[in-house]
């Protein structure tokens, strides 16, 4: 992979689920020390700190079918701007999370730049519920959703009218989606490889097809990583846990792939939570995970 210039943004932001502790995750990455580990790669790295998020004690959840929406919309905005300033920059913007909520402000700043971008969302969930869908009102299974331009006005606001396609939105490593949800990413014509893809084809062949639909006919990609894609056996630090997940080396393998493509334009890592970490075994996998997307190879 070319040298890049990657621009680190933190988004502490805790709006997006009932269960606490993502906005730490931020620090929790940073501390595994991933600039080091970039700059040993050859990129030269400029960390920005953290976007301000209020604590969610200090707010009210108003609408139960969109918790937090207020304060949500107002970081995603503040991202949006940071993320199309970096890359209006040359840069390459690296959003450390938080919760997945998160994404709508990276996608946004994204489409402000790049009108077509492609999408590899890695997640255990869909994310593409709106407020007419949602079983528990939490935004951050939302954000797939608004990226394409689908749910509430209000939380569609930060993109200004420019979204990605749902078609070339493409799910790596789902295995729990809502009824409603999946049959909205049905007839929005959303690929999704779920775990029975990668056990039956292998992860190279899926992210393969992945980047493949991605990346055609589009101007940028855009790859937001859930940590809880990868099996809590190795990521014990996500607030939404589910069994059978990417391995430690599936989870590796896909991201030295698009590393491999050179064609990512801009990435997030989110929901690690330390809270529920076993001596940041997760922050720590997540900053390597980071360096295997930016270019890093054993040999």
């Amino acid at each position: 992979m070319a040298i890049k210039h990657v621009t680190i943004i933190g988004v502490p932001l805790d709006y997006g689920a009932d269960r606490r502790g993502v906005d730490m995750g931020p620090s929790a990455i940073r501390y595994a020390g991933l600039q080091e580990r970039l700059r040993r790669i050859g990129h030269d790295v400029t960390d920005v700190g953290n976007l301000p998020v209020p604590v969610p004690e200090s707010r009210t959840a108003t609408d139960t079918h969109l918790k937090y929406l207020t304060e949500i919309v107002k970081v995603t905005r503040v991202l949006a701007r940071s993320v199309e300033r970096v890359l209006l920059e040359g840069a390459l913007p690296l959003v450390l999370g938080g919760d997945h909520a998160l994404a709508m402000g990276s996608i946004a700043g994204l489409t402000r730049v790049r009108k077509n971008p492609g999408i590899i969302w890695f997640d255990a969930h869909g994310d593409f519920n709106t407020d007419q869908s949602t079983p528990s009102g939490n935004i951050h299974g939302m954000p797939a959703a608004a990226a394409t331009g689908l749910g509430h006005a209000k939380l569609l606001a930060p993109f200004k009218g420019s979204f990605a396609r749902s078609d070339r939105l493409v799910y790596v490593g789902t295995r729990t989606l809502d009824p409603e949800e999946a049959e909205l990413m049905r007839r929005q014509h959303v690929t999704v490889f779920s775990m029975y893809d990668i056990d039956k084809y292998g992860m190279r062949e899926v992210m393969s097809r992945a980047l493949e639909v991605a990346t055609d006919g589009t101007d940028a990609l855009h790859v937001s990583f859930d940590i809880d894609a990868v099996d809590p056996v190795y990521a014990p630090g996500s607030g939404t846990p589910h069994s059978g997940g990417l391995t430690e080396r599936e989870a590796h393998l896909a991201l030295e792939l698009v590393a491999e493509s050179e064609l990512m334009t801009s990435l997030d890592m989110v929901e690690v939570n330390p809270i529920l970490d076993e001596h940041n075994r997760t922050g720590i996998l997540a900053a390597d995970l980071i360096a295997s997307a930016l270019g890093k190879r054993i040999y």
